[in-house]
């Protein structure tokens, strides 16, 4: 099942108090970055964040789902209707997250 526009729209929405998050579509799912770090994405309607140490602390419940068969496990985000947690979440993420990687040249 792929996430829904509308559904992302929403995830978006929730995060628009955070500075430089951006949304790449990929294959009826969506990546979730933030300042050019990948944060995590939206997979069949729900929110999910890279494992780092500080996500798992604010994240007690610990889900940690693949989002699809063969992916890296993630943390699943249940609080999304919170805003200002999400916002938090993020930013708390940010410093602990791998700068991206360079692009070959062709």
């Amino acid at each position: 099942m792929a996430t829904s526009k509308e559904y992302c729209q929403f995830i978006l929405e929730q995060l628009s108090d955070t500075d430089g998050i951006t949304c790449r579509p990929m294959m009826g799912e969506y990546l979730i970055y933030c300042c050019g770090k990948l944060v995590g994405g939206i997979y069949d309607n729900r929110f999910m964040v890279k494992p780092v140490a500080c996500a798992k602390a604010m994240l007690p419940q610990n889900v940690l789902e693949e989002p699809y068969p063969g992916a890296k496990p993630m943390l699943v985000v249940e609080e999304v209707e919170n805003k200002a947690f999400l916002s938090a979440l993020v930013r708390a993420m940010y410093p602990e997250l791998p700068e991206p990687k360079a692009k070959k040249k062709k």
